[in-house]
């Protein structure tokens, strides 16, 4: 059966990583007879500059049309505005998510033991971490009312943090499933003390909680889990959270790990409709120059095949090509610390990865 995936390279070093992804999805489908098509669409800055708009309505529709998405970066300082009503490419992430429906956020975290020196926590801190942050994507204060306005006491502004209870029960459910696939265990991390959302997100994580007693749940505070990830990340398995603070631990998580160049990510629904993207940003700054990490791409490609189309053995050979070429020694600038290793660019970095993809075979 024929699988359809739309493209969206996006800005920045989108397109890069992008390129060098694609050569692997089409030798994957090659070798394997997968029957994998794909299209091409604009989304972000490049398609606000050509259409006026961070998303044409015909490019959603091939997204919803498709088995899965995969996204570069969106973003970049020529688009970055606060004027009012003025379109950013971030609104088009937003617009897709809530689209499709994609209120899961999965965001992998795993430690490269040839990596395990770049970051700058103690080997012996980070040896072992294995962590799934599970974000809630379609709520949330990224979702709320937010407006200027001003009063007496001069201009103010406003985002609201809104949820409803189905939102946090199917994100929970979710976290526990998973969970049971991993180490058993799911820490929810909220700012009950304070927040009314945080105490209604507590309640619908404990009343889901009771069909899954064989799973032990912890709650956190986020700024004692923002602490507890950097003193003892081996202590979480499943993070489940809401949409900003996922957003913000998530990251934390990355840079536990030595680079944001190197963690994918997958945003999930009900069926088996996905979009898959690196959790890094476009990265203007290096655009074009082939120092971009093409490995979270890559990586994201990987759990394309997992979750979308279940083509789970291609996956496992697409990243254990990638933590084989690492430990040869092959690094991209934002992972090269050592002389020892080998420096290399995007587009060596891609064809690193795919001949030891066909040495797998």
């Amino acid at each position: 059966m024929e699988k359809n995936i739309m493209i969206l390279p996006g800005d920045g070093i989108g397109p890069e990583i992008i390129n060098e992804t694609v050569k692997i999805l089409d030798y994957i489908s090659f070798k394997y007879n997968l029957n994998i098509i794909y299209e091409y669409g604009d989304i972000g800055g490049i398609a606000i500059d050509k259409y006026g708009t961070p998303l044409k309505d015909d490019t959603l529709e091939k997204c919803k049309n498709s088995d899965a998405v995969l996204l570069g970066a969106v973003g970049g300082p020529k688009w970055d505005t606060t004027e009012p009503g003025k379109p950013r490419p971030e609104d088009a992430l937003l617009k897709v998510r809530k689209e499709l429906g994609l209120f899961a956020n999965l965001r992998p975290v795993k430690i490269y033991k040839p990596l395990i020196s770049t970051s700058t926590l103690k080997e012996e801190v980070l040896e072992g971490v294995d962590i799934l942050v599970l974000r809630e994507l379609t709520g949330g204060i990224y979702f709320g009312d937010r407006n200027r306005s001003s009063d007496e006491k001069g201009e103010y502004a406003f985002d609201t943090e809104k949820y409803y209870r189905f939102e946090i029960e199917r994100i929970a459910k979710l976290g526990f499933k998973t969970a049971r696939l991993r180490n058993k265990k799911v820490t929810s991390v909220d700012k009950a003390n304070i927040l009314e959302s945080s105490r209604l997100w507590r309640e619908a994580v404990n009343e889901i909680h009771k069909e899954f007693e064989d799973i032990e749940l912890n709650h956190m505070y986020v700024d004692n889990a923002s602490m507890q990830l950097i003193r003892n990340p081996k202590q979480f398995d499943v993070i489940l959270t809401s949409n900003m603070f996922g957003d913000i631990l998530s990251d934390e998580t990355a840079m536990i790990s030595g680079s944001i160049g190197l963690l994918p990510s997958a945003s999930l629904r009900e069926d088996s409709l996905g979009m898959y993207e690196p959790i890094h940003g476009s990265a203007p700054d290096i655009a074009g120059q082939g120092k971009a990490n093409p490995v979270a791409q890559i990586l994201s490609l990987a759990m394309l095949l997992r979750y979308s189309l279940n083509f789970i053995s291609q996956a496992d050979i697409i990243e254990k090509a990638v933590n084989n070429v690492l430990e040869k020694g092959y690094r991209t600038a934002d992972i090269f610390y050592d002389k020892k290793n080998k420096l290399v660019s995007t587009s060596e970095m891609g064809n690193l990865v795919l001949n030891e993809i066909k040495s797998l075979n």
